[in-house]
């Protein structure tokens, strides 16, 4: 592209042809010879007389401007003029873009796709072909031409990490695959990270590279933590320094070292509707709570217990990246433990307390509760603990059993009363694990030992398998098991004889533990020791307020629950592998540890982007490299506006030649007011030209200048599109949507058809064959009913086509969503695909909606009908709710809805697979089984008609012309 007076020419060669302008201007200015002059006497009769009609004998000065305007406008439209062209190297030959595609840039993530598909189409016009690169998932480049990749850019979404040193080595292997020379734009997030400077190297030795990175620092939060009865937050950002005197301009939240943002705590209220439970402003401007170079702030939040303990994340508001979400877990939840003895509070010293080494364990990390049992019961404490208790009374122990099936842990510890009494001595007792021995074993005792026993090391099924354990714990006296079949899995600790140490048994939901020593120091030294704290952490007794370290998780492997994406969005990770404990903590977030909510047994642990540590370093380039924010004006190319100005200029043309030749009728004028009169049109039909409909264009009056900021010429016509049309238009047609799921389209296709060949059996509705939608570039006009099947995995429509959406419905069309997960929601589950429906409706114009009622008109637009299946039976059906002001009158079965057909309908019963068919007619998918399952399908065959006929007729069924017809029909 060259570049003349800040207008970008794409063939300035063309504009060579303005030379030709005053040529042209002398060959419309030849006249012919002047005549000869002859003496004729009779000529003189005509003296004195005028002609009413003169007759020039040259083209009118004006007419030879419009001719000359309208030539040099179709030059300089065919030179491809645009408008602040892109400011990018020239160069030629191929062409990589490198995304560093992380959380970092998911603020700022439009912005980069748009200034992305500025640079393609500059490549593309200079025929270079393109390959990009993702450093977060990098796949070995291909190069193909820019317009394919301009239209794949638009699906590349950030990722919840940043490029991992073996993603870069990946990366840099895959480069050194390809031959020859290229170019590079590097597309930074903002942030710096280990390995990148090789990487860097690696493309300067290829060719030019050249950066593009927004000037707003980064802001992230560090996982928050209970300290002192409160929450501690703390919001890190990125070069506060940058922000506000970089020379770059940054604006927007980010900007400035006077900062302040809001952190939001999240959390199900008791409906399980996630709400805002707390909020606090975190200021960088106050030193209080700012580090020294301002590179970190904290703030602290003060919730009571219940609402604490529902925290499920924090986030900054208006922040819309992984960085910007920390989630909670088990750290924040101080769990409620209830410490019940059999002795009394005054009994002996502190130390011989039974409950006195359970006070110091689990004081710093949980609330206690002490007291009698059927006091605290009511208050539904996590955890009960009973310390030395042989037998609780009948109906105590029913209400603590009933209180473990729902959840709860019971932990008992042994102790003289328990061992001297008959409980479990011959039936298994539903409050303990295993059946016991009458009397202990101890050192001098029956069962003697020569020496107090140590610990065995903790086998891998047990939940306490990698912790260490001190050689100077032992026991000198326990209550023993007795021999059962089922005693080898209920043990998760022994003794160095094998004897059991720490038994577990499920109750229901919830789980009975016994330690057969004491909880005090008595029987042995367990209670004295670091490792009592690290059992009581591991049985998920205490919260574990303390971030656990790998060494504590060693051993151990954690199922992932929930995964966050780059913009901070949670997403089930039921597919993804379990993680090693170790790795969780120490391992550097990537595709094999994505950040995100972790499992085992009890206990979660979250994952955060941003560990308790880690800082954010702003990226620093080397000297010579040139450097670019995304301050570019966007290109406007002005080519279709000055073509249609040459052929609007010629039109007038046409006009003047006609008016001046007489074939026109006209008023007699002089040249002055002729002149003044096409000066007038000329002007008035450029103004109309300018703001009409047909084109895009938009003026911003800055002092006396103006300035186009967009043009949109209208496309040619496509003959092959203009005889899809006008078919659509003739035929009545059902469509499915697309989803990029090659099964889920092709069944949505045979279930349209077997729906069609249904109408045309039964009906005088005869439609086309079905037609596929791609709601990125299909008119919808044309299609009374959409089928769409949502998938859990499907893109979400860009913003022009949920405009063309969001037409649709308002001038009358219906899509028919179809979640096709009625088998699971039935039962009151949540599904991927309904999950993905609710974020694919947030931009649609769906008015209120309310389960389909009896007396609506899909009961009866052709069948009458009570139920609505497809492949399932069970789902519900939505549909648009009724006027607040419908009433139904008496003797009415129904009542007067709203005269419009509703936009949505809504279900998951999968009616295109109870519809389809193959190319014979023949169910393609069983429904059901035997008889009732045919019966379904035909009910399913029912709803499709209705549906198809209350989309081409409304409400018709609802005017009360019908309601005798209608009356007779139901029996009444």
């Amino acid at each position: 592209m060259t570049t003349i007076a800040g207008i970008g020419f794409t063939a300035p060669w063309l504009l060579l042809a303005l030379l030709a302008l005053p040529l042209l201007w002398l060959l419309l200015r030849a006249v012919p010879p002047a005549p000869r002059k002859r003496l004729f006497p009779a000529v003189t009769l005509l003296l004195g007389l005028r002609d009413d009609d003169s007759l020039s004998d040259r083209t009118p000065w004006w007419l030879l401007l419009l001719r000359l305007m309208a030539v040099a406008a179709a030059i300089v439209g065919l030179a491809g003029p645009v408008l602040n062209p892109t400011a990018t190297p020239t160069g030629r030959g191929p062409l990589l873009v490198v995304l560093d595609g992380s959380w970092a840039g998911a603020p700022d993530w439009d912005r980069t796709r748009e200034e992305i598909d500025h640079l393609l189409s500059e490549a593309g016009r200079a025929d270079r072909p393109v390959a990009v690169l993702r450093l977060t998932a990098p796949q070995p480049p291909e190069f193909q031409s820019a317009a394919s990749w301009r239209r794949q850019i638009i699906g590349e979404a950030p990722q919840a990490w940043q490029p991992t040193p073996e993603q870069l080595a990946r990366a840099r292997t895959q480069i050194d695959t390809l031959e020859g020379g290229f170019d590079s734009l590097w597309f930074s997030d903002g942030l710096t990270y280990e390995g990148r400077d090789d990487l860097l190297a690696t493309l300067r030795q290829r060719g030019r590279l050249t950066v593009y990175e927004h000037a707003t620092p980064r802001l992230a939060l560090r996982p928050v933590v209970y300290v002192d009865g409160a929450m501690e937050i703390t919001v890190v950002r990125s070069s506060p320094q940058a922000a506000s005197g970089d020379g770059r301009g940054a604006t927007g939240p980010g900007a400035g070292d006077d900062q302040t943002v809001t952190v939001l705590a999240k959390g199900p209220d008791p409906g399980g509707t996630m709400r805002t439970l707390g909020s606090v402003t975190v200021d960088f401007a106050d030193p209080d709570s700012t580090s020294a170079d301002g590179s970190e702030a904290t703030a602290r939040l003060s919730l009571p217990a219940e609402l604490r303990a529902r925290i499920r994340l924090f986030e900054l508001q208006g922040q819309t990246s992984a960085g910007a979400v920390s989630l909670a877990d088990d750290g924040l939840r101080r769990r409620e433990v209830a410490l019940i003895s059999a002795q009394s509070g005054n009994e002996g010293l502190a130390l011989l307390s039974p409950l006195h080494y359970l006070r110091k364990a689990l004081a710093p990390t949980a609330d206690l509760l002490e007291g009698g049992l059927s006091d605290l019961l009511p208050a539904n404490p996590d955890v009960i603990v009973l310390a030395d208790t042989a037998r609780l009374p009948p109906d105590q122990e029913a209400a603590v059993v009933d209180w473990a099936t729902e959840g709860g842990l019971l932990l008992r510890f042994a102790g003289p009363r328990l061992a001297a009494s008959d409980t479990a001595r011959t039936d298994e007792e539903p409050l303990l694990p295993v059946r016991l021995r009458i009397g202990g074993r101890s050192i001098g005792g029956a069962m003697s030992w020569g020496e107090p026993k140590t610990l065995a090391p903790f086998a891998e099924d047990s939940p306490f398998f990698g912790l260490n354990i001190p050689p100077d714990v032992t026991v000198s006296s326990q209550v023993v098991a007795q021999p059962d079949p089922s005693l080898a899995e209920r043990v998760i600790a022994e003794l160095s004889d094998g004897t059991p140490l720490v038994t577990r048994k499920p109750l229901g939901n919830g789980q009975i533990v016994l330690f057969h020593v004491t909880a005090n120091a008595e029987w042995s030294s367990l209670p004295l020791s670091g490792l009592f704290v690290q059992m009581m952490e591991r049985l998920a007794i205490s919260s574990g307020s303390k971030p656990a370290e790998a060494v504590d998780l060693e051993g151990t492997t954690w199922a992932p629950l929930q995964v966050l994406d780059g913009f901070g969005d949670l997403f089930d990770a039921d597919a993804l592998p379990g993680v090693a404990g170790p790795d969780l903590i120490a391992a550097t977030a990537g595709p094999e540890l994505q950040p995100g909510l972790y499992q085992n047994g009890d206990r979660r642990i979250a994952r955060n982007v941003i560990r308790t540590a880690d800082q954010l370093t702003p990226a620093q380039w080397p000297l010579g490299l040139p450097v670019n924010g995304y301050g570019a004006t966007p290109e406007r190319p002005l080519g279709g506006l000055l073509i249609s100005l040459a052929l609007l200029l010629l039109a007038l043309d046409v006009i003047a030649a006609l008016l001046l030749s007489g074939l026109l009728p006209r008023q007699p004028q002089t040249s002055a007011s002729k002149m003044r009169n096409m000066i007038s049109l000329l002007l008035l039909a450029t103004s109309v030209w300018v703001i009409s409909p047909g084109h895009d264009t938009r003026s911003h009056a800055q002092g006396n200048a103006i300035a186009i900021e967009e043009v949109t010429p209208s496309p040619p016509s496509d003959p092959a599109a203009d005889a899809l049309a006008a078919e659509r238009a003739a035929e009545l047609t059902l469509a499915h949507v697309l989803t990029g799921d090659p099964q889920v389209d092709q069944l949505a296709r045979d279930g349209l058809q077997g729906l069609s060949n249904t109408l045309r059996f039964r009906t005088s509705v005869e439609p086309a064959p079905p037609a596929a939608v791609n709601l990125e570039r299909d008119e919808l006009a044309f299609y009374p009913l959409l089928y769409w099947p949502v998938t859990a995995n499907q893109a979400m429509p860009s913003g022009a086509a949920y405009d063309r959406l969001n037409t649709y419905l308002r001038t009358g069309g219906m899509i028919l969503f179809d979640t096709r997960d009625a088998d699971l929601t039935r039962a009151g589950a949540s599904s991927p695909a309904g999950r993905r429906l609710q974020q694919l409706a947030l931009r649609l114009d769906v008015p209120p909606l309310e389960p389909l009622p009896a007396d609506h008109v899909l009961t009866r637009a052709f069948y009458l009908l009570q139920d609505f299946p497809g492949r399932h039976n069970r789902g519900a059906v939505w549909v648009e709710a009724a006027p607040a002001d419908a009433q139904q009158v008496e003797g009415i079965p129904f009542r007067n809805l709203n005269d419009g057909v509703t936009p949505v309908v809504i279900g998951g019963n999968d009616w295109a697979a109870a519809w389809a068919v193959d190319d014979n007619g023949r169910p393609l998918l069983p429904v059901g089984r035997g008889y009732a399952g045919e019966r379904q399908r035909e009910l399913a065959y029912r709803f499709g008609v209705n549906l198809v006929m209350h989309v081409l007729t409304g409400n018709y069924k609802s005017d009360q012309v019908h309601v005798p017809a209608l009356l007779d029909r139901l029996g009444q």
